[in-house]
């Protein structure tokens, strides 16, 4: 069978030296980081480790390698991501979110803009080069962005318009954004390129009226504010943008009227690395408590893993942190398979791992004790890392449970196809008219 876990001498070599840029790199910058009040002083004290991530290839590698980028694969992506989430989780969400902006050009963007946007961003010789993906949007009524491709226009679902200004050849960009990662850049004055979803036709719904803009630095018309301070990821930058009368050239626009397909790809393709990202904050729990558990004696004579149930609470544990690894991978493996197209087993993974790394945090406290709460010990950040998995990228309840329910209400849809790595359908939502008559028959049969 061709089945096989065992890492090759490529993929060892590649753990190897991400885990020691995470150890050695950035591991000594994360406590003061995590613990400074300034969510964008904490994200410039990353900046010497993001440059040399960057060397490593680890912030551009996803990048075909006909543009200069690395071409590594979905796989390999999770061997890097699992150690430099190890050590901390925002700081691996910043090389993340490259990806998730830069790969939509990838899969949509014409050659042009390939060429123009993609071989910069993998050969920046500052070693600084941020993208910055820009979909999320302020909570109201309406507001927020779960509900991005629903049947309403605007002003419901994505709230950032770009009008077609045909004399000058540009689109005018107005509106705001709330979350986006990477946007201000290190020194808030943007990142090097901002791709945005825009709503170029107000007048339909999300599965129709919806694009993608390339938004550089230094484009008139956008200001950032100061980042948001979280709970958790606090070296990752989140920002609040404001875009007023901002002109871009109509040659920045892409997938016009399938903005849709841009969010829904993007997002599966990130599934596997947010779980195995989980699985990296799991290890690292697993493993300080598992430590603690043959050195700490409570009182007692012998170190607490002697005691039945500490044993089988970390067993349980570790079994979750290898299922989290093997479900990881193989949402990986299929996505390699299918150009990304893995619409229910991406964010499948991605519900899974991060469902589950909360849990282990926990239990691997319970072992720990009381102690776990003392901010000197690495478990509360970690808690508070496992806090976001659910409700960022996509969210769980938000984007990322309803993707798998659409590719399994599907018709065609074969319940062993992911089993047998076969494909499984996805496309555009029903139009306007036929999804609001079957919210009416629904509320009527209700």
């Amino acid at each position: 069978m061709p089945i096989d876990f065992t890492l090759t001498n490529y993929q060892r070599r590649l753990q190897r030296i991400a885990r020691e840029f995470a150890n050695e790199i950035l591991a000594p910058l994360i406590r003061a980081a995590d613990e400074d009040p300034d969510p964008q002083k904490a994200f410039q004290a990353i900046k010497a480790a993001y440059v040399e991530s960057y060397k490593l290839g680890f912030a551009t590698g996803f990048i075909p390698k006909a543009y200069g980028g690395g071409g590594i694969s979905n796989t390999d992506l999770q061997i890097v991501v699992e150690e430099i989430c190890a050590v901390d989780p925002g700081f691996a969400t910043v090389l993340l979110v490259n990806g998730l902006a830069l790969m939509p050009i990838v899969w949509f963007g014409s050659e042009a803009q390939k060429q123009k946007w993609l071989v910069p961003a993998a050969s920046d010789p500052r070693g600084e080069y941020l993208a910055g993906w820009t979909v999320s949007e302020r909570p109201g009524a309406p507001g927020g962005t779960a509900n991005f491709d629903g049947p309403a226009p605007y002003p419901a679902g994505i709230g950032l318009t770009a009008k077609y200004d045909k004399a000058n050849g540009e689109y005018v960009l107005n509106g705001r954004k709330f979350w986006p990662a990477n946007a201000g850049g290190w020194d808030l004055q943007g990142a090097d390129v901002n791709v945005c979803i825009v709503r170029t036709d107000p007048k339909a719904g999300g599965s129709r009226g919806l694009s993608a803009a390339i938004v550089p630095r230094g484009t008139a018309g956008v200001t950032y504010e100061e980042p948001i301070s979280k709970l958790g990821h606090r070296l990752c930058q989140n920002n609040s943008m404001i875009f007023s009368n901002c002109r871009v050239p109509e040659e920045n626009i892409f997938a016009i009227g399938n903005g849709d397909l841009v969010v829904n790809k993007a997002f599966t393709w990130s599934g596997p690395v947010a779980a195995i990202a989980s699985v990296g904050v799991a290890r690292s729990a697993y493993e300080y408590a598992l430590s603690w558990a043959k050195t700490y004696t409570g009182g007692g004579e012998q170190p607490i893993i002697s005691h039945q149930i500490v044993a089988y609470t970390l067993a349980e544990v570790a079994m979750k942190v290898e299922a989290g690894r093997a479900f990881a991978w193989k949402a990986a493996h299929y996505l390699d398979l299918h150009n990304a197209d893995g619409h229910a087993i991406g964010p499948m993974a991605k519900v899974f791992c991060s469902e589950m790394l909360f849990a282990a945090v926990y239990q691997a406290m319970k072992v720990v004790g009381v102690n776990s709460l003392d901010r000197s010990l690495p478990l509360e950040r970690y808690l508070r890392e496992a806090s976001v998995f659910p409700l960022y990228d996509a969210g769980n309840i938000g984007m990322q449970m309803r993707k798998i329910c659409a590719v399994m209400a599907d018709p065609d849809f074969d319940p062993r196809a992911i089993a047998a790595s076969a494909p499984t359908p996805f496309g555009k939502r029903a139009p306007p008219a036929e999804s609001q008559a079957f919210g009416k028959n629904l509320k009527r049969q209700i």
